[in-house]
């Protein structure tokens, strides 16, 4: 029975990967890291695979997309905080996509916005993670106060700036709190209150969590 039931779901996985049709049927999508997505819907465009969820959608390669399963087919995983809103699946697509830690992400949007989409900071800085004009549109944000769009370029900025100081967590976050040009001008994290006291917040929360890898 246990073989059959592999054979099955195996089946079915190859099945959605050739035809792919636009539907909205599923509850779940089980990526090939083992991670499960809650969905409204998926569409897949050539070797693209677009998840639709509360809040906003994300895109996978249909290679890393096994199968989409109903939600009664097995317990649902439990999500990041705020437990009662989208943001939890839209940090761990990202995070996917990204490889950059979920707590890591979830962590600077409590520290940067207090999960408020429509934060505005005194600088100018907007949105769950705090972007800023210019830092959205280098990342083709077209609206910075969509949740999905924001946490989208906010983890592909924090990626590069990881990549940037290879691997440095601390240079990266005061880097993406004060600017590169005022962690190059110091040489280290600039010796700014506000800015040391944001790398410590965050270094200490995301300590206070399970350990896991930032960058991959």
């Amino acid at each position: 029975m246990r073989r059959l039931t592999l054979l099955i779901t195996i089946f079915a996985a190859i099945t959605f990967a050739t035809t792919g049709a636009p539907t909205a049927q599923a509850d779940y999508a089980v990526l090939r890291s083992g991670v499960r997505l809650h969905i409204t819907g998926y569409e897949r465009a050539g070797e693209v695979v677009r998840l639709s969820m509360d809040g906003g959608s994300v895109e996978v390669q249909a290679s890393d997309l096994v199968s989409v399963e109903p939600e009664d087919h097995f317990a649902a995983q439990p999500t990041l905080a705020p437990a009662n809103g989208p943001f939890g699946n839209l940090i761990r697509a990202a995070a996917l996509k990204h490889g950059v830690d979920e707590k890591l992400i979830t962590h600077l949007i409590e520290v940067e916005s207090n999960f408020n989409p429509r934060a505005v900071s005194r600088k100018q800085a907007q949105g769950l993670m705090q972007l800023i004009p210019e830092t959205a549109a280098r990342y083709s944000v077209a609206n910075i106060f969509d949740p999905a769009q924001n946490i989208e370029a906010g983890t592909h900025y924090l990626k590069d700036l990881l990549a940037r100081y290879r691997g440095n967590l601390s240079l990266a976050l005061a880097a993406y709190n004060a600017g590169p040009d005022m962690v190059a001008r110091y040489g280290g994290i600039p010796p700014f209150p506000e800015t040391e006291k944001y790398v410590r917040r965050i270094t200490s929360k995301l300590a206070s969590t399970t350990s896991a890898t930032v960058f991959k």
